[in-house]
Parts: C-alpha cells; structure tokens; sequence
C-alpha cells in the first residue's frame, strides 16, 4: 500500500511495543470494557517500567480506548448503546466520503488487490458457513485498506489512527455472526464493485448502508445484555 497509518508502524521504543500489546488486549477484551486501569499492575504484567507505560496510556486515551475521570482515575472505555450510535454515526459520514475518494484515486492494481482481500476472508470456513466474520487488523482489514485508498492524509489520521481501535473494539467484542454473516460479505463485495466502476456516489452510499447495518447489528447485541 502508498500511504501508511503511523500506528502500524514496527514498535522502536518499550513505549510502542506496550502500546501495541496493551491496544490489542482492550481491543480483544482480554482488559475488561470498563475496568479501572492500575499502572502498577499494567507495569508488572507487560514488563515495563512506570515512563513508557505512562506515555502509552497517554496514546491509548488519545485512541479513546481509555477514559480520565477527575477524582477517579483512568478506566476502559465501557461500550455502550450510546457510545455506538455517536461513534457510528461519525463512522458512517468519514467511511462513506473515504468511499468516493477511494473511487478516484485508488489505482487498478490496489483495487484487484481489495479483491483477493475478499477472497481471503471468504477462504476462512467460518465465513463460507455464515458462523462469523472476523478480520484481522491493518492491511487485512477490508475497511482499513479503503480509508488508505482515499489517499486522503486527514481522513487517513481520523480514522485509522484516532478511532479506529475504538471502532474495532466494538466489532471484535461484538461482531458479526449468523445471517449478518452473508449479508456482510456480498456488501463489500458490491461497494468494491462501486470503486471499480468509479462511482463514488454509488460507492459512498453502499458504505453509509453497511455500516449502518453493521451498527444495527451491534445495538441488538448491546440491547441484548442490558447495555
């Protein structure tokens, strides 16, 4: 891929390497939604001193997988009914125009290459058998790869840099199985569709209806358990 977020860059620093582990538990919910963060106990169980693991947890608010309540500490981000409309609704407006840059500017051969991405995830049985979809983050992210193919830098840091954790938490921990399964799958087939015949118009408006489905989704999953 041309445009790189600066998140998946290869960690240098403790800082960077804790980030990235610690990012990957809250995302994953091995660090509970909701749970009081204890630098002392986060020091100890990723082995790293007080400094880099400040300076990470300082990344991980400005990602807002934390929040900083005054008097109270910092927690995990809890997720919410509210909190997935008001992140979804902005998901929806941001991914919907990366859709129609992406019409414009992504090159033939990054559009093939969305394709076999497809292809891939439709090789994992779970995904033939309607069970579930998950896919990995970064480059094997269908929705990741289409906010790089906008080209657009500013888009690029909002969404893959300032919310896309937060985002991902809530389709990792709540993500799609049963009939969405299908459904999911033939609509990014067709927003790719979209892209290659460069209709942005078209392309924008198929993503704003994924991810609004996605999020209807995601909402009877949180109704489901009383959040």
């Amino acid at each position: 891929m041309s445009v790189k977020s600066p998140l998946w860059r290869s960690p240098v620093t403790s800082s960077d390497r804790v980030l990235l582990e610690i990012q990957r538990a809250i995302v994953e919910g091995d660090i509970p939604a909701g749970s009081k963060i204890s630098e002392l106990d986060l020091a100890r169980r990723f082995d790293v001193s007080r400094a880099p693991l400040r300076e990470a947890l300082a990344r991980l608010e400005r990602c807002r997988l934390i929040e900083r309540t005054p008097n109270a500490g910092a927690r995990v981000v809890t997720l919410s009914t509210d909190g997935l409309i008001s992140l979804y609704q902005i998901r929806e407006e941001l991914e919907g125009l990366a859709c129609r840059l992406a019409a414009e500017q992504m090159s033939d051969s990054e559009i093939d290459e969305l394709r076999e991405l497809l292809d891939q995830h439709l090789s994992s049985q779970r995904v033939r058998e309607g069970e579930s979809y998950y896919q990995e983050e970064g480059d094997l992210d269908f929705h990741y790869r289409i906010i790089l193919g906008s080209k657009n830098p500013y888009l690029i840091n909002m969404l893959c840099d300032e919310l896309y954790f937060l985002v991902r938490m809530y389709r990792v921990q709540l993500g799609m199985n049963g009939p969405r399964v299908s459904r999911a799958f033939d609509e990014h087939k067709a927003i790719i569709q979209a892209i290659a015949n460069r209709d942005g118009e078209l392309a924008d408006l198929l993503m704003r209806r994924h991810i609004s489905a996605s999020r209807r989704n995601i909402e009877f999953q949180l109704n489901q358990l009383g959040k």
